[in-house]
């Protein structure tokens, strides 16, 4: 069985290709809206044959979900810092920085206007927050595990109550969060954590 459009990760020069494609579809999706993003237009500004771009991708969907796949895959990875405190302010501080950026700012409220609309999207984002997630998730546990919090923890929830604020700003407000909001952020969901808000038991 062949694998879905968007889904292989190829490497040499097929990689420089998937690269100039990726960045055009980026560009072209934070200028126009997922509305108005077309493959034919991404091929052209990607100086790539519209065949190679059709045929890897099949459509914009499958773009787009290979665009949140790059970004998850280029994302850098965790900081550990030695408390749950300051791994969690690094994390903090890495989501307000990618959301204060022009570009990758834009892109993000862009893919994820695309996936209220866009199931296949939606599913892509979901894959991507899955990866972050993921990734400072020891974080919390070495946090347990040093007595900083409760047992029966649950890691994930905690890490997502660490960038859920920042996002909130971002969309509700068209302003990217500062770095002090960050460090809100970080220190309000440890001292939730720590006050057994995130327990498995209630």
């Amino acid at each position: 069985m062949s694998a879905e459009p968007g889904t292989v990760r190829p490497g040499g020069r097929t990689a420089r290709v998937r690269a100039a494609v990726l960045r055009a579809a980026g560009d072209m999706l934070v200028e126009r809206g997922f509305a108005h993003l077309d493959l034919a237009d991404v091929a052209r500004r990607a100086e790539v044959g519209k065949t190679t771009v059709y045929r890897r991708w099949g459509n914009v969907t499958g773009l787009v979900a290979d665009l949140l796949a790059d970004m998850a895959e280029q994302s850098l990875s965790r900081t550990d810092l030695g408390s749950v405190l300051e791994d969690l302010r690094a994390n903090a501080a890495l989501v307000q920085r990618t959301l204060a950026d022009p570009r990758q700012g834009a892109l993000f409220r862009a893919v994820i206007a695309a996936a209220t609309c866009d199931a296949r999207t939606a599913e892509a984002l979901h894959r991507f927050y899955e990866v972050r997630v993921a990734e400072w998730v020891p974080c919390v546990r070495r946090g347990v595990e040093r007595g900083e919090l409760p047992a029966g923890t649950d890691p994930a929830q905690v890490v997502r109550a660490v960038s859920a604020p920042l996002y909130y700003t971002l969309l509700t407000t068209g302003t990217a969060p500062d770095p002090a909001a960050a460090d809100r952020a970080a220190r309000a969901a440890v001292a939730a954590a720590a006050a057994g808000v995130y327990t498995t038991d209630g």
